[in-house]
């Protein structure tokens, strides 16, 4: 199919909206920003739309899809019941990077859920998005909008890269602010848990809720532990080559780094390396790129999938990455490049 890309860099458009909204009520798929990544938006509703989510991504039919609203009322729409600590999380982090598992009702299909009796839904903080929503219905399903498996889309280009072809329409509303995905909160049992971690973060939760405890897959550099939520099981933000973390005291870092680039450079490879704005120019060969600074950590999140496939388009043959453990979305940051790696760390 011919995909139509409409732009949106400065101001919202409404005639392209309402385009939008039209593809969306008809069974259409269109690809759009958010505040943390693209997303891939199709009717939740409408159990044929959704199933064309996991046809344009190639998506595993069990991973469940988020449901995008803009209006706290229509929460109501689709969960079964909406305990008081999701109104509390909802008044603190709704709209913005927050999705919440719900007990869901007879209204959602089961082919939106991944065959599930739980529903995931976020309000989005991003403008165009939520104007998308309402012009779709109301209950827009909204996975990041790539080919499964590959680094998450940052801007318009990635959805092009991967979908161009495969979707009704990509709406260009430039580069994303946050760059990972949204943080994920089961509200289905009575401790809440995080099963993916985001923006927002356990001591945010723990704020406005009190006790919230972490799925032990995400406390594990071991990925044999099987995470609670179906989609975190799958390789997931991968480039095409391979990719090892290196863990410790930073010189001692940069020493191996230097080392290993040495030897993919003897043995006819093209290395890549994965710096901080402090670090890069340490590195003695190879193609570094530097994700960001240390001391501004959303600077690393708004970076890494983008870096992942600049590296594709350079054709590497080996990524070596610093570890980024920083204080408020370092969770969230290396739970990324861990999958990104298949959880390959070197601690030196």
């Amino acid at each position: 199919m011919d995909t139509i890309i409409e732009v949106m860099d400065q101001q919202l458009n409404d005639e392209s909206i309402r385009k939008a909204g039209e593809i969306l009520k008809n069974g259409g798929l269109v690809a759009f920003p958010t505040e943390t990544v693209y997303g891939l938006g199709a009717n939740a509703l409408d159990e044929r739309a959704a199933a064309k989510i996991y046809e344009a991504k190639g998506r595993p039919s069990d991973n469940p899809l988020i449901v995008h609203i803009a209006e706290m009322a229509d929460l109501y729409g689709i969960a079964a019941e909406v305990p008081e600590k999701a109104v509390a999380l909802a008044k603190a982090f709704w709209p913005g990077p927050l999705t919440m598992i719900f007990k869901k009702n007879d209204k959602v299909p089961y082919g939106t859920t991944g065959g599930l009796d739980t529903v995931a839904v976020r309000m989005p903080r991003h403008e165009l998005a939520c104007a998308l929503i309402r012009a779709g219905g109301g209950y827009i399903a909204a996975p990041s909008a790539n080919t499964s498996g590959r680094p998450s889309p940052t801007k318009a280009g990635h959805v092009k890269e991967d979908l161009s072809g495969k979707i009704d329409m990509i709406i260009d509303g430039g580069s994303v602010g946050i760059g990972l995905e949204s943080t994920i909160v089961d509200l289905s049992e009575e401790t809440p848990m995080i099963l993916r971690p985001g923006y927002i973060n356990r001591e945010m939760l723990e704020e406005v809720i009190g006790p919230v405890k972490v799925d032990r897959a995400l406390l594990k550099d071991d990925a044999s532990i099987h995470p609670k939520a179906p989609g975190m099981k799958y390789k997931h933000y991968a480039p095409k080559a391979n990719l090892v973390i290196l863990e410790g005291e930073e010189q001692n870092v940069i020493s191996k780094i230097n080392e290993l680039i040495q030897q993919e450079i003897q043995c006819g490879g093209s290395p890549g390396v994965i710096a901080s704005d402090e670090t890069a120019g340490a590195y003695t060969g190879g193609m570094v790129k530097s994700i960001g600074t240390r001391s501004d950590e959303l600077s690393i999140a708004q970076n890494l999938y983008g870096i992942l496939r600049e590296f594709d388009e350079l054709e590497v043959t080996q990524i070596f990455s610093e570890a980024f453990e920083t204080p408020k979305m370092g969770q969230a940051i290396m739970n990324r490049l861990m999958k990104a790696a298949g959880h390959q760390i070197i601690k030196v």
